[in-house]
């Protein structure tokens, strides 16, 4: 029993309420926006580089001849412009995680916050030691 003099009819049938129909496209019109959708896009090269290293793991575990095999098949053009993309957005999506950094983690010392450049430098100073490091290694034959 409601206490209410007048409670309120329910109907089977909601009415529609009027909706603005919005783009597929709406990102696109704004830096910020297409930014937060090629970040999250960037997750798919990240994935399909992390796969050409597994595929180059398992070539070099079945030995010589599987490994220039499947260099072979890398060597083409293909391949080489995936690989650059993925690279690109490899590094698009360090750059943007670096610069997103000091929202996520509020560090504090002495009760005040640790201003931006304190929280990403430091991400960007590893990155570029570890490629020095890589770049090292690499070329020192």
């Amino acid at each position: 029993m409601s206490t209410l003099p007048n409670p309120p009819q329910y109907t089977e049938y909601h009415p529609r309420w009027y909706r603005k129909r919005v783009s597929t496209y709406w990102w696109m019109g704004s830096w910020k926006y297409m930014k937060f959708i090629l970040r999250e896009l960037s997750s798919i090269f990240v994935a399909l580089g992390v796969g050409m290293t597994l595929l180059q793991i398992n070539a070099l575990r079945h030995g010589p001849e599987a490994y220039a095999k499947l260099e072979a098949r890398m060597s083409s053009g293909f391949f080489i412009a995936l690989a650059v993309i993925s690279f690109l957005f490899v590094v698009f999506h360090s750059i943007t995680w670096f610069n997103l950094a000091p929202s996520a983690m509020a560090v504090r010392v002495r009760g005040k916050r640790l201003p931006d450049i304190m929280i990403a430098a430091p991400n960007y100073f590893a990155w570029a030691a570890i490629s020095v490091v890589v770049g090292w290694f690499i070329l020192r034959s």
